[in-house]
């Protein structure tokens, strides 16, 4: 099954993607549901087997409608960091030997849930550009509540797969790692999904068993203005979704609808590139980014700036500093807002 939400008619709706170009909403098949989360809820609690035959006068062609990320607002979203190979060309190229912590246990930070991005253009702040890179990642999304779950049981919480780009500005982020935490800013800014969430059983033949769960051998590839750039597979992650499962849940409880990301694949960034190639190539504006996993489908942004008026400035800080109102003048404070949320104007 392919779960999607798109835009049709200035309507937002989840649907499902049947004959590879036609789209169903949900709604037609007398599932009441405008929250991917909620469906996502559903189907594990029910055995929902879609429809062979559908009113084709309700069916609607994957061109007539645009797409956005299959998930609008994780509960979590936390990102791995499972492909050894990636991790020791990043070190290698720093002219650091490898962590030998890595083989311990599969580490993860926290990303921003809020912060969500589907296909299509996506919006950057001046101060993303300096150094902006993508990062090519597969994503699992979880099916049901759980609390130390065992490795053994860990691929039965597993609802589903999309792609995942984990944009990173490089800049920010070699700053704040110096203080020895993160990342955080340099991360934090936007993460895309998509196009589509597709349920783990349409990859039964992708699977390959472990004594730690299933890995999948699934062709990863990036493309930047249509030139290959990436070249991986998820069957080299070195940790397997199952142990990530399990590692995160000890002491904690996840939830259907939490996304984790598998960290990003060998040659699957521009910092892992230019540190191997000893170059200094980033992304630019309008530069078009893809995303390939086999079976997953494409994931294609085109980088654009945020650009907003007067106007919008100045309601939005009419509203995120109330406080401010009496004590200064807009004339005294555009300039301060401008400064601190680096605008562009």
């Amino acid at each position: 099954m392919k779960i999607i939400r798109y835009i049709y008619k200035n309507s937002i709706n989840i649907g499902l993607i049947i004959n590879k170009n036609s789209v169903i909403n949900i709604q037609d098949l007398k599932i009441k549901m405008d929250n991917t989360i909620d469906f996502i809820d559903f189907l594990n609690n029910k055995n929902f087997q879609p429809q062979k035959k559908y009113n084709e006068k309700k069916l609607l062609k994957l061109n007539q409608v645009r797409l956005l990320s299959p998930i609008e607002k994780p509960n979590s979203l936390r990102d791995a960091y499972a492909f050894k190979k990636h991790v020791e060309a990043g070190r290698k190229g720093r002219g650091l030997p490898m962590i030998k912590e890595f083989d311990s246990f599969p580490v993860y930070y926290y990303s921003n849930h809020s912060a969500i991005n589907g296909p299509g253009d996506i919006h950057f702040h001046k101060n993303h550009f300096d150094r902006l890179d993508f990062e090519l990642e597969l994503a699992i999304i979880i099916a049901k509540e759980g609390e130390n779950i065992k490795v053994e049981d860990a691929d039965d919480y597993i609802f589903g797969f999309m792609i995942m780009n984990d944009w990173s500005a490089r800049s920010i982020q070699k700053e704040e790692m110096k203080l020895n935490l993160g990342p955080a800013k340099g991360k934090d800014f936007a993460t895309s999904f998509g196009p589509y969430i597709i349920t783990k059983d349409k990859l039964k033949s992708k699977r390959i068993e472990t004594e730690f769960g299933y890995k999948y051998d699934l062709n990863m590839s990036a493309f930047i203005n249509n030139k290959k750039v990436s070249e991986d597979n998820s069957k080299n992650m070195h940790w397997t979704f199952a142990q990530i499962v399990s590692h995160i849940s000890t002491g904690t409880t996840l939830y259907p609808g939490d996304v984790i990301g598998s960290g990003t694949c060998a040659t699957g960034c521009l910092l892992e590139i230019n540190l191997t190639n000893k170059t200094d190539k980033w992304l630019k504006l309008n530069d078009i980014v893809t995303l390939k996993i086999e079976g997953l489908g494409e994931l294609k942004n085109k980088i654009e700036h945020v650009i907003r008026n007067i106007d919008s400035i100045r309601q939005d800080s009419l509203q995120l500093s109330k406080f401010a109102i009496n004590r200064y003048s807009w004339g005294k404070m555009a300039p301060v807002y401008d400064k601190q949320f680096n605008l562009i104007r």
